[in-house]
């Protein structure tokens, strides 16, 4: 038996699924004339109270799209050091945007941090022009920004003309853990990217949600970034099937990351298990041998993500090979 719990990316499209897939109505995306992409968009952006979407081919596309689309060329943006923006797409904000990124310490946003740190106009600095949440926080262990603080971090920005992104590579998680309504999100920031290829289970799309004005400005660079998309719709397909049939089923896989969790002593609030160990890689090689393929994420860090292609049967495994792993420090 394999049980990958390297990440929630890494499902296959259900039989069902592929077979939606197969019978996609499709038309040129590039021209506005894929009739399935069309409705993906439109879908997505009713989901969180927003004028208009587009679809992209990845998570990292959207987010950079966004921010270029709420932060000038040397302007500044604000996240926490651990954001999937700054440790994972490869200083992309930089090269593509010219955008000059800055951060408070990682993990979760608080108001008090970045009250600290925003910069106003007229101070001989850089102004920060946008600020980005992580919704839910991947390096922090799949953890949520809770509603009140996003409301407050909304509160903050308005007053002081900055703009709110949020990275919702996994806010699905975030809406099943918490019931918070989509649309609640949504209201909150001024671009969102979305991603179908997660947790959701579609093998491949993200989605940038935001107003008309600047979803029409998202064409244009995604285009620049080599996004335009032809015959997408077969791709759409599956996002409009994982938004019929596995949304709510993320809820079984949050009840079988906190059945992981407790057994090694780990609190979790979605679908990721996070671990300290000695040795990552030694850790992993490890869990390797007996059939567990978990994420390495530092020297001393993996992870475990639950996810629609793992059943009860790979956890009681897992739970079996890690926290043998583990040994008597284990819960």
């Amino acid at each position: 038996m394999i049980v990958d719990l390297r990440s929630d990316t890494l499902t296959r499209p259900t039989p069902a699924m592929r077979a939606a897939m197969a019978a996609a109505e499709v038309g040129d995306d590039v021209y506005g004339e894929d009739p399935t992409v069309n409705a993906l968009e439109d879908r997505v952006a009713a989901l969180f109270g927003h004028e208009a979407a587009v679809f992209v081919p990845s998570g990292t596309m959207g987010n950079q799209i966004c921010l270029r689309l709420l932060v000038p060329p040397a302007g500044e943006l604000l996240c926490d050091a651990d954001a999937h923006i700054v440790t994972y797409e490869h200083g992309g904000a930089a090269q593509h945007g010219g955008i000059s990124t800055r951060s408070v310490p990682g993990g979760l946003l608080t108001v008090e941090a970045v009250v600290r740190e925003l910069r106003p106009d007229g101070w001989g600095t850089v102004p920060t022009s946008a600020v980005s949440l992580e919704q839910t926080h991947n390096r922090g262990g799949g953890t949520v920004h809770a509603l009140d603080v996003i409301e407050a971090l909304r509160g903050l920005t308005t007053e002081a003309g900055v703009r709110l992104h949020c990275d919702g590579a996994r806010i699905w998680n975030a809406h099943i853990a918490t019931g918070v309504p989509l649309a609640t999100y949504g209201a909150l920031f001024d671009s969102l990217s979305v991603c179908l290829s997660k947790g959701l289970g579609a093998p491949v799309g993200s989605v940038v949600v935001t107003s008309s004005g600047l979803a029409a400005q998202a064409r244009v660079l995604r285009k620049r970034l080599g996004g335009g998309l032809r015959q997408a719709g077969i791709l759409a397909a599956a996002g409009l099937y994982a938004l019929d049939h596995h949304l709510e089923g993320l809820a079984k896989d949050h009840v079988r990351a906190a059945e992981l969790g407790a057994a090694l002593g780990v609190a979790t609030t979605t679908n990721i298990v996070a671990l300290t160990v000695p040795d990552a890689r030694a850790f992993a090689a490890a869990a390797r041998e007996e059939g567990v393929l978990v994420g390495v994420v530092g020297p001393n860090r993996v992870r475990m993500l639950t996810h629609l292609d793992v059943d009860d049967e790979g956890i009681e495994h897992a739970t079996k090979v890690v926290s043998g792993l583990l040994g008597p420090s284990a819960a």
